[in-house]
């Protein structure tokens, strides 16, 4: 060892020496610990005789007036445990919950026209939501979340005593409840109210003046109900500003393909001030720390959500979703979490009010609340146009068709009609400008021969343009139209796969259009083929891509053009081959109208290629050529410009 290691060594043990000398307790404060012991020791045995006196009271109460049932209240959710040992250490782990702890499990059912619900007396929160009208894909009733995958709960005091461990007493307008369930139709309203009492933290007795409520307003036919937080002489044992909300849930597959639905599974949420956002439906894992106020959040399906919505804000939230890989919950696809604090205003009485959506993401449904909740719809809300096209076009005419009672399918079929002879004239627009790129494509091939080496590639392309012009064609023509079709095609791809609509509505050999259609399929997985394509053949992907070949063929040959870039012509064959594999897992209907709305391209083709007079736009464009050219103001300024220049020289 080193002279440099030594002097280390001797200084790291002074100052070990020094700060354990400076920390250690005056004698002073040596006899204030000692007071303090005695104090809690006096404090403690003076609990286990109140806690014996209180068991003598409620012993001769008990006898001369048994509780009974009429009440509805159970004495033990108001009363600490017998044994003063177990109440002891109650009051000490709980406080001024100790007498909540102990209590008899029991469910309230609430039904609706719509919802079917449980609210537990053990947390006071609903445990149980189930939607009506609607069931899995294997026909079972469909459950949002039961007592094993939901979470509700709100943290109360210090000792970090949950809402979620007490028992609470039911009340239907403020009067102990009588029955265990009930049922709303119509605009008919029930209000339940799940309280909890605090006690004393001393003594065990309860102080009804004073407790902890959710109050539920619920009606018979929304899908929406008021879950409002109420506390009355809560300050001082919450001890601060605010109360933080717990809420998880295990979401579970309820479509056909768990797949596709876990890749529509996520946290959605909006900020009070700004945009719906959420976290990655892509990633395994991702999470947020929402830091401003916050309006509502979601749990969100493909199909489903539970949302929360604060009346007026949350303060912050911490949010997160997770793909837990040993859940062993059936047919698994996320878990969601969420940490959100509950603003309070330090009074007497509090009231926060809440709400929650349980129901479907449709959206009609959602949009009649003016919260937003219809962005749960995967739209195209990130670009205005797809929005627009999904939101004042075609929801209306779909919805439309689906009152009259038809198929889907065919209702499908008409909507596909009704676009393609909207989008007709760019259709016939696009096919003038292919017709006059065949009639001169003999003068193109002229050229051509006329520079064959790559270094004339300039001049070629020069002479080319120059034809153009002279006979008066726009060789960009063609695309503009082409372009102006592409927002309508990419609004049907966000449509139909989020379109509730179709789910589970069958046609032909597909038995749910939201979801792939399958003719053929097996379980052993092959190599490259079951992880790009799937284990099923999907006819009407097939009949997509079968079409989209044919078209990609057919349009190279009207357009009369073979000026591509290197491998562009390969590339658009590989291109429908590729999308093969991506569409097999989606949904049918998008397959379906992409491959009608192949079909009818070439039904239009072929109409205009028999009506459309191409030795006559072969004479117009050779008058156009003994025209003199037109030259823009831009061309014009420019030319006078450069003989400026010329004369100053």
């Amino acid at each position: 060892m080193n002279r440099d290691s030594i002097i280390g060594f001797v200084l790291i043990f002074v100052i070990l020496l020094g700060w354990s000398y400076w920390s250690m307790p005056s004698e002073e404060q040596l006899k204030e610990q000692r007071r303090q012991d005695s104090l809690k020791r006096v404090e403690m045995e003076n609990s286990l005789k109140e806690a014996a006196k209180l068991r003598e009271q409620q012993a001769q109460a008990a006898a001369a007036a048994p509780a009974t049932e009429a009440t509805g209240i159970d004495t033990t959710t108001n009363n600490v445990a017998q044994d003063s040992n177990t109440m002891q250490a109650d009051l000490i782990k709980y406080g001024e919950f100790a007498a909540a702890v102990h209590g008899e499990e029991k469910y309230y059912t609430v039904e609706t026209e719509l919802l079917k619900l449980k609210v537990s007396k053990k947390g006071g929160n609903i445990v149980f939501a189930q939607v009506k009208n609607f069931r899995t894909y294997d026909s079972l009733p469909l459950v949002l979340f039961d007592k094993n995958t939901i979470n509700f709960s709100f943290l109360l005091n210090d000792k970090q005593v949950q809402s979620k461990d007490l028992y609470f007493e039911a009340l239907i307008n403020n009067r102990p409840i009588t029955a265990d369930s009930f049922n709303i139709t119509g605009d008919k309203e029930l209000h339940l109210s799940m309280r909890v009492y605090p006690n004393d933290k001393s003594t065990g007795k309860v102080d009804k003046s004073r407790y902890f409520e959710y109050e539920y307003i619920f009606k018979g036919n929304d899908y929406m109900f008021d879950m409002n937080l109420n506390m009355k002489g809560m300050a001082d044992i919450i001890g601060y500003r605010f109360v933080t909300l717990y809420w998880d849930q295990v979401m579970t597959g309820k479509e056909k393909d768990v797949e596709q639905e876990r890749k529509h599974t996520t946290v959605y949420y909006k900020y009070v001030d700004d945009e719906v956002d959420y976290l990655s439906e892509q990633k395994e894992e991702d999470s947020d720390e929402l830091v401003t106020a916050i309006k509502w959040i979601s749990f969100k399906q493909q199909f489903f959500s539970s949302t929360l919505i604060a009346g007026d804000e949350f303060k912050k939230a911490n949010i997160a979703i997770e793909v837990e890989k040993d859940n062993p919950t059936p047919k698994y696809l996320e878990t969601a979490h969420s940490e959100i604090t509950v603003p309070l205003s330090g009074s007497d009485l509090e009231k926060f009010p809440m709400k929650m959506y349980l129901g479907p993401n449709k959206y009609k449904v959602l949009k009649q609340y003016n919260l937003d909740l219809e962005q749960l719809i995967p739209l195209g809300w990130g670009f205005f146009l797809l929005q627009w096209i999904n939101r004042f076009a075609v929801i209306p005419v779909f919805d439309f068709l689906s009152s009259l009672g038809w198929n889907y399918g065919i209702i499908i079929l008409v909507l596909t009609i009704l676009l393609k002879i909207l989008l007709f004239p760019i259709a016939y627009k696009t096919y003038l400008s292919s017709a006059k790129m065949r009639v001169l494509k003999p003068e193109i091939d002229e050229i051509s021969a006329k520079f064959p080496k790559k270094e004339d590639a300039m001049k070629k392309q020069q002479a080319i343009m120059a034809l153009y012009k002279k006979a008066g064609v726009n060789p960009m023509s063609g695309c503009l139209p082409m372009l102006l079709q592409m927002p309508i095609l990419f609004a049907m791809f966000r449509f139909f796969p989020a379109s509730i609509e179709l789910r589970q509505q069958s046609f032909l050999w597909a038995d749910d259009l939201s979801s792939y259609d399958s003719i053929f399929s097996w379980s052993q997985q092959i190599p490259i083929i079951s992880t790009f394509y799937g284990n099923h053949v999907s006819l009407f992907t097939l009949l997509m891509t079968v079409s989209t070949i044919f078209y990609t063929k057919l349009n190279s040959q009207m357009m009369g053009n073979n000026q591509q870039m290197p491998g562009m012509k390969t590339m658009m064959y590989i291109m429908p081959l590729m999308f093969l594999g991506f569409f097999n897992n989606y949904a049918a209907a998008l397959s379906y109208y992409y491959f009608l709305a192949n079909i009818i391209t070439f039904g239009q083709m072929f109409l205009m290629r028999k009506f459309v007079n191409e030795e006559a736009i072969h004479a117009k464009i050779q008058q156009n050529k003994k025209k003199p050219i037109k030259k823009s103001k831009f061309q014009k300024k420019l030319e006078e410009m450069a003989k400026q220049k010329g004369m100053n020289r």
